[in-house]
């Protein structure tokens, strides 16, 4: 599946929608992009979805990781790979540990060690526009069951959302 955000706003609202397409079944998240793409604006909405204030979500890119549970318990497990150099590291650091069943965790930086990734996951990409400083092009592949069915879901939502812009821009045109 391939989208455009044109604004931070809009990314949000995005991820908001992918966090609340997650099932009982959890999801690990593989982001993907350039410093500066948004993989931790990104993270922000997919905790909102989660029902979690986003203003609470920072980049772990100095502790690794960060844990967050949402009102309903569910844990938001989000990781940065940027400063890890082996697999091994990241093992010490309890990354195994976090993919426990039914949890979300969010990796950035997760082409940097591809091997630590379990087989269902889905990969986002988010890349830049170099014309546009706010917009940003998606790219997600689900690799395994409970990533395909998360994906299909939230292309769902996803498809509802554009529906819902498009009615109020045609209200706004009239």
């Amino acid at each position: 599946m391939r989208f455009r955000s044109p604004s931070p706003d809009a990314t949000l609202v995005a991820a908001a929608h992918l966090g609340e397409a997650i099932d009982a079944g959890g999801l690990v998240l593989a982001l993907l992009g350039d410093l500066g793409a948004g993989k931790t604006l990104f993270v922000k909405g997919l905790a909102q979805g989660l029902g979690l204030d986003p203003a609470s979500v920072t980049s772990p890119t100095f502790v690794i990781a960060s844990e967050y549970r949402t009102p309903t318990g569910v844990r938001l497990a989000h990781v940065d790979l940027y400063r890890l150099t082996s697999d091994a590291e990241l093992e010490a650091t309890g990354f195994l540990d976090l993919l426990a069943p039914g949890a979300v965790v969010a990796v950035e930086w997760a082409d940097r060690l591809p091997g630590v990734l379990p087989r269902d996951r889905l990969e986002l990409t988010i890349r830049r526009d170099p014309a546009c400083a706010d917009a940003r092009d998606f790219e997600a592949v689900a690799f395994g069951a409970t990533a395909a069915g998360c994906l299909s879901r939230w292309c769902a939502a996803l498809s509802r959302e554009d529906a819902r812009a498009l009615a109020l821009e045609a209200a706004a045109g009239t």
